[in-house]
């Protein structure tokens, strides 16, 4: 599947849309450019997933779990930016998550942790266009 957006609100309403198909359990491995999209994605999927309150990048704490209120219980949102490798979210415990089929895991910066993703991860690059343009790539 891939989506051009042409503004960060274009982009959150596009993962509010996308929030409705996941059933939970799944693992969404977002990889892209500071600024390209990936956490105005991630709370666009928040606010569809129902969570409430803000939610903002875990980059200094590496991960946040977020209640969910409906099939779904949890959202965990991890941000990789700051990691050289997989092993440092497995010390946290972040790999129980990705088996949790009542959580949905997303995952900024995913390709530093390449060597940890589940086979089965949605792979979600985001590429910067032209001003407030992106393209969004969902892969299997």
């Amino acid at each position: 599947m891939i989506k051009k957006t042409h503004s960060e609100k274009e982009t959150y309403d596009f993962a509010k849309g996308f929030a409705q198909k996941l059933m939970g359990g799944e693992v969404l491995c977002l990889i892209g450019d500071l600024g390209a999209g990936k956490t105005a994605f991630t709370k666009g999927l928040a606010a569809g997933l129902g969570v409430k309150g803000i939610v903002t990048s875990p980059t200094f704490v590496l991960m946040k779990i977020y209640d969910v209120h409906n099939r779904i219980k949890e959202m965990a949102h991890i941000d990789a930016y700051r990691l050289s490798g997989g092993q440092e979210l497995i010390n946290i415990g972040a790999e129980e998550y990705f088996k949790d089929k009542q959580c949905v895991a997303v995952i900024e910066w995913a390709d530093r942790i390449r060597d940890i993703w589940p086979k089965d991860c949605l792979k979600i690059y985001f590429k910067i266009l032209k001003g407030d343009d992106r393209i969004i790539e969902i892969k299997k």
